[in-house]
C-alpha cells in the first residue's frame, strides 16, 4: 500500500515560504542595512525574502 502524499517527510517539501518570523525580518533589514539602533519590532515594514 502506497503512502498518501501529504504524509511525505518535511524534508522532501522545499517550497519557499512568502511569510517571514519577526526575527527573519528584523535579519534581514539589518542585513540590508535598513534597521536603526531606535527601530521597534512592533510594525516592521513589508520585506520579501531573499531569492
Amino acid at each position: 500500500m502506497s503512502q498518501h502524499r501529504s504524509l511525505k517527510g518535511a524534508s522532501t517539501i522545499a517550497a519557499r515560504r512568502n511569510v517571514l518570523k519577526r526575527f527573519e525580518r528584523v535579519e534581514l533589514l539589518k542585513k540590508r542595512g535598513q534597521w536603526k539602533k531606535e527601530s521597534k519590532v512592533i510594525g516592521l515594514p513589508k520585506t520579501k525574502p531573499d531569492v
